[in-house]
């Protein structure tokens, strides 16, 4: 892998690897997410995505999450930068945006707990999945003051 390829590549030249290497393991995206209909505002949820492992922060079936979660969104270069949902931390946003890499991303660090050693992972910090809840008035109970 290039050395801080991600200061040198455009999201859109990436190679599929460097693309899935900036992912920076957070979680935060596999979490349940409301919006507010009348003001498009984003309420975060400690809901993980019925595939989301909570622990290791990655889903239990990447490959075929599209096709079993139909409302997983598939980050791409071309979308990335248009949804306004990603954490302020996330890589892929960073990049897009012309921002450097945060000191704990695996891609600066070298490991891949910096992640969660610095807080910035959901590890730990879900309360439900969303196959535990039956209603989307259960969500509510679950939501965040602010993104995690």
């Amino acid at each position: 892998m290039d050395d801080a390829y991600w200061k040198t590549t455009p999201l859109e030249a990436m190679s599929p690897t460097q693309w899935e290497q900036l992912c920076d393991g957070c979680g935060k995206c596999c979490l349940s997410k409301l919006e507010d209909e009348d003001t498009g505002e984003i309420y975060w949820t400690s809901v993980g995505c019925r595939l989301f492992d909570g622990e290791t922060c990655r889903c239990a079936d990447y490959a075929n999450r599209l096709k079993r979660v139909p409302d997983c969104v598939g980050l791409t270069p071309q979308n990335v930068r248009t949804i306004s949902w990603l954490p302020s931390t996330c890589a892929y946003r960073l990049v897009g945006e012309g921002h450097d890499l945060y000191w704990w991303h695996h891609l600066v660090s070298g490991s891949p707990d910096t992640v969660h050693d610095a807080g910035i992972s959901v590890r730990g910090k879900l309360t439900a999945s969303e196959d535990d809840l039956a209603e989307p008035e259960d969500y509510f109970d679950h939501m965040l003051e602010e993104e995690p």
